[in-house]
């Protein structure tokens, strides 16, 4: 093992080794900031498809998780079981993504501004979901997905770390075997290389839009969670999400690496988890919390020129070691 390769696994048992030190000294803010952590993963795992397989900036999903959260808030205090209401929450992302991949594909509409006009259409449409701008789930004491497993007098936030595990591993099997699969590995060449594949006979407007369909799939399904998690959904709780997402993926893919599609998938779990604890530290060191956004911006600021410097740094670095030429 050369020394470039040992490097990696050198920062990601430093990094190990801190989260498992601050877990020590406060176990519930770091309990709280994993499980947070694990189910916006399933988040970023959405944000990964658009931004690295399809290569599409969709900001729909600033929506779509606001719809996730919407529908199974609605549903659970009509009195719906948490599960159906889960579910719905991912069919109804499923719609999203369709109507912004329709609005790119069949309109000829660009990637980014479908993804505003399908934003912008979202906030009125969960606002009558809804039927008001925050539905609180904790007074009316309804059920949740967690419910189960508060039975057994767990430890706050376990239930929420149990689920989000089990949830993450399922997902990430399924998107690992999908996009092994003949439709899967159609979609990912669409996004690398579209005139290829169409030249392969491959409709890549229908590879988009499905595309586009799963990934704001799996935000909404992040978004029901979430709001049941915090016990309210809000229609606010999506602003600056895919910032979020972007953050996740950014410090995933420079911390943990991404050597094949399957580390990958891990890298960006592990990212949204690193993440949450950051902002768990930063607001327990007293950060205000009208600064938090700021903070946001520039932690995906340093996340997107992490290569850029590394490669500076590798030149620099090269060219003090080249020996000097000799003199006459």
């Amino acid at each position: 093992m050369n020394k470039k390769s040992v490097i990696p696994w050198i920062v990601r048992a430093a990094a190990l080794a801190a989260m498992l030190y601050l877990w020590t000294i406060m176990p519930t803010i770091m309990s709280g900031a994993v499980s947070l952590g694990l189910l916006w993963g399933i988040m970023v795992l959405g944000v990964f498809i658009t931004y690295r397989v399809l290569d599409i900036a969709d900001l729909t999903v600033e929506g779509t998780i606001v719809l996730g959260a919407s529908v199974a808030a609605r549903m659970i205090t009509a009195g719906y079981s948490p599960f159906l209401a889960t579910f719905a929450a991912f069919f109804a992302g499923l719609l999203a993504g369709l109507l912004t991949g329709v609005l790119h594909t069949k309109l000829r509409i660009p990637a980014l501004l479908s993804g505003i006009l399908t934003l912008t259409a979202l906030y009125s449409i969960n606002l009558r979901v809804m039927g008001r701008p925050n539905t609180p789930l904790l007074p009316f004491k309804v059920p949740s997905v967690f419910t189960p497993f508060e039975r057994f007098n767990l430890p706050l936030n376990i239930p929420a770390l149990i689920v989000g595990v089990a949830c993450l591993v399922v997902i990430v099997a399924l998107l690992y075997w999908f996009f092994g699969t003949e439709l899967g590995s159609a979609i990912r060449a669409t996004g690398n290389n579209p005139n290829m594949v169409r030249a392969q006979g491959i409709n890549t407007t229908s590879m988009i839009i499905l595309g586009l369909m799963l990934s704001n799939g799996l935000v909404g399904f992040a978004g029901a969670l979430i709001a049941q998690h915090q016990t309210f959904a809000d229609i606010t709780m999506g602003i600056g999400s895919i910032v979020i997402g972007l953050a996740s993926l950014i410090i995933g893919e420079v911390l943990f690496g991404t050597k094949s599609f399957k580390n990958t998938l891990v890298s960006v779990i592990l990212g949204a988890v690193v993440y949450r604890v950051i902002i768990a530290l930063v607001i327990k060191m007293g950060l205000a919390a009208n600064d938090l956004k700021l903070f946001v911006a520039a932690t995906v600021t340093v996340a997107l020129t992490l290569p850029i410097m590394q490669s500076y740094a590798r030149t620099i670095i090269k060219s003090l070691r080249r020996p000097e030429k000799g003199g006459e």
